[in-house]
């Protein structure tokens, strides 16, 4: 990676920060920085670059044309939102001028200070190329004056070309999550607001722009994601001058940031990424910077078994001992008791807060599960739900103030319970000090961390406090992890209600989605993919009636769909017939020797212009390996589908493509397949990129694996 520079060598000019094909070029000579272009790469000739970008000025409008920077100045004469709003306490402040100060910058890195000496305000903006190909931007303002600043808003933006003419954002539901959403990209303003107090099943952070019909596999793509688990928003506006901004920011509420004398506040990190391969190219640049940060896991992903759907709040020793059983049995390597084990915990309308085992369902404490499944050499997980309060409760009883919410009002309700407030030190105190006790007495090598409702009207100290909430969430995680650094964490809201990458550089896997519906699973889980990648991702393999559709499919269905991620079985399996137990074996044997590639490789999903099927992928560094998934998810509207065509496959190797028989031996759904499906057939990735493979006829509501080597 290096830089070049045009202008100051040592001050304010152009700076370029490139990085394999990606090239971002930034103006420091404006109040605060001007990301002038991020795509492809530009070069090292930059010496007439200011006179290229220079814009004119047009008739009717002002003298000056105020440059669209990371934080644009509506007193500059900025046209849009601009990046800062607030006010003092007399309504002064407004409409803050900033004046560039300092500028600190490297190979990967540019820093810059920037002053407004009239409102004694201080604007620092910091953006880092990283070696993962994302941008990732952030700002703070300081307060440098005797009294209060007020901020209402702090966005980062950036511009987008004129050619990015179509947008996908993600929206959803409990249980339906990561729905891609297609619109045009016109006049007006994209939106896209979160208020739910946490990254939310249908606001997620994060919007692509894109090339008019792009795809997985082509098109010019400019992604941003916030990386923050609280409210959020992120929008395109389309200027009267032409210009389309790109522009992010933690939502504040009313009141939420008031900085006193010499306070600050600094927005989340904002991720950039650009890709000219499609949607392939941005997940990829996600995946490698997880898979590059500090907290990731590099062993291999154990194995679970999540006892919720097989017993509920039934917690019987007997029962669960036998199922424990099972579970070695079939090669399960996580054991994972959920909700029911703390002290009044029988259902959901109690006990939330009361951390501590019940001892009238475990009259000698967990440890009589807990020796017995790790003799069967399994690692053994316990859910708990910290953030919730049941008012059913003694914590509550005690503690009634610690809840986050507006004490002069009646408390709106969620799923019987109420959220306490982590932007108090004596919550994480008491929080900290439960769950620690557990992890220090027990060997519990996972925890579920789960977030059952969202914040309504969350008030700490009578302001709104989602804000607090927010780093208070990630403080009490950071000092638990600190104190029990073999403890993998996985992120729960409702399912997939708290996925975003600040919160997975915090925690090792995520729980993808309440529904296990392998139908449901195929489209939920290829959202998931366009962000994170697989290793985080819980996929379970549910029972043969699906908990929240009631919908029937086949094991192989239900196992095909479950295979590629954190492979888990959410299912009372002493209810599974004989086969059903040596199938489930079978497959997860399988799913361990596969599971290196799987969790290691590139993730790319397929273009397939029949909307009956879902395909995807992992090949490996070398491209010598992949293994893809072929599933048909509804009936299609012609008698066969259009062949398969492989990305990312090495022109000139040749490839053995073989079907991998997860449950049963493969036999279609036709009267004569392709020779191929029973034999295998030696193909050059060229040919398989290009023309691609003709698949067989399967059934609806079904999937079918290949494995691909190279000869």
């Amino acid at each position: 990676m290096t830089m070049t520079t045009a202008g100051e060598q040592d001050g304010a000019g152009i700076r370029v920060l490139r990085n394999a094909g990606f090239s971002v070029v930034i103006d420091t000579s404006t109040p605060s920085p001007t990301v002038l272009y991020w795509g492809g790469d530009v070069g090292d000739d930059l010496s007439d670059i200011e006179a290229i970008v220079e814009p004119p000025i047009s008739h009717g409008s002002l003298d000056v044309v105020a440059p669209a920077s990371i934080t644009p100045e509506h007193g500059s004469g900025y046209p849009g939102k601009p990046g800062l709003e607030g006010c003092r306490s007399d309504g002064s402040g407004w409409a803050p001028r900033f004046e560039a100060h300092r500028i600190d910058a490297d190979a990967s890195t540019i820093s810059c200070i920037s002053v407004d000496l009239v409102e004694r305000l201080e604007l620092h903006t910091e953006i880092r190329l990283e070696p993962s190909g994302l941008l990732r931007l952030r700002s703070a303002v300081y307060n440098k004056a005797d009294s209060s600043y007020n901020v209402t808003a702090l966005r980062v933006c950036v511009p987008l070309p004129a050619r990015a003419t179509e947008a996908l954002t993600f929206a959803g539901r409990w249980t339906n999550e990561f729905v891609p959403i297609r619109e045009s990209l016109q006049t007006g303003t994209l939106s896209v607001e979160n208020r739910s107090g946490r990254t939310s099943h249908d606001r997620m952070p994060t919007l692509f722009a894109g090339t008019r019909s792009f795809t997985d596999c082509s098109g010019e793509l400019w992604a941003a994601h916030l990386e923050w688990s609280g409210n959020s928003s992120v929008s395109v506006e389309s200027l009267p001058n032409g210009r389309r901004i790109l522009s992010i920011e933690e939502l504040l509420f009313p009141g939420e940031i008031v900085l006193d004398a010499g306070a600050s506040y600094e927005t989340p990190w904002i991720a950039l990424a650009y890709s000219s391969d499609g949607t392939n190219g941005i997940s990829q640049q996600f995946h490698v910077e997880l898979r590059g940060d500090p907290s990731h896991r590099t062993t291999a992903r154990p194995v679970t078994l999540n006892i919720w759907e097989a017993v509920y709040f039934d917690h019987n020793l007997a029962t669960l001992r036998a199922l424990a059983d099972r579970s070695a049995e079939i090669g399960v390597e996580r054991f994972v008791v959920d909700d029911g084990w703390f002290h009044g915990r029988r259902n959901d309308h109690r006990g939330l807060g009361d951390w501590w085992v019940d001892t009238s369902i475990w009259p000698d404490g967990l440890w009589p599960i807990v020796h017995y499944v790790t003799a069967l050499n399994m690692e053994f997980g316990l859910w708990f739900e910290p953030e919730m309060v049941s008012p059913d409760s003694d914590l509550f009883r005690a503690h009634p103030e610690w809840v986050l919410s507006d004490q002069r009002y009646p408390p709106v309700m969620g799923r019987h319970q109420l959220v306490l407030d982590l932007g108090e030190p004596a919550v994480r105190a008491y929080l900290f000090d439960k769950v620690d006790g557990l992890l220090s007495t027990y060997p519990i090598s996972y925890v579920k961390w789960d977030m059952n409702r969202v914040i309504v009207h969350g008030s700490h100290h009578g302001r709104a406090g989602v804000h607090q909430q927010t780093l208070g969430l990630y403080a009490l995680l950071d000092e638990l992890r600190a104190a029990h650094p073999n403890v993998e964490f996985e992120t729960c809201a409702s399912g997939g209600g708290r996925i975003d990458l600040a919160i997975l550089r915090k925690t090792s896997r995520a729980w993808t989605s309440d529904c296990n519906d392998a139908l449901d699973r195929q489209r939920i889980q290829r959202g998931f993919s366009y962000l994170f990648p697989p290793e985080y991702m819980g996929a379970h393999i549910g029972g043969p009636v699906s908990h929240t559709t009631r919908r029937q499919h086949s094991l192989d269905f239900r196992c095909g769909t479950a295979f590629f991620g954190h492979l888990g079985i959410e299912w009372n399996v002493l209810n599974a017939s004989a086969a059903e137990t040596t199938a489930l074996a079978s497959v997860i044997a399988q799913h361990k020797h596969f599971r290196p590639l799987l969790h290691s490789g590139r993730s790319v999903r397929f273009d397939h212009p029949n909307p009956a099927v879902v395909a995807h992928g992992v090949i490996s560094d070398d491209q010598r390996e992949a293994l893809a998934s072929y599933a048909v998810i509804t009936t299609p509207e012609s008698l066969m589908v259009e062949p398969l065509r492989f990305p990312l496959l090495d022109d000139n190797v040749r490839y053995r493509v073989e079907v991998l028989r997860l449950v049963a031996p493969f036999t279609g759904a036709s009267r004569h397949q392709p020779r191929w499906t029973t034999d295998g057939v030696s193909v050059s990735g060229r040919v398989l990129r290009t023309m691609g493979i003709q698949p067989p006829i399967i059934d609806a509501e079904s999937v079918l694996l290949l494995h691909l080597r190279a000869e």
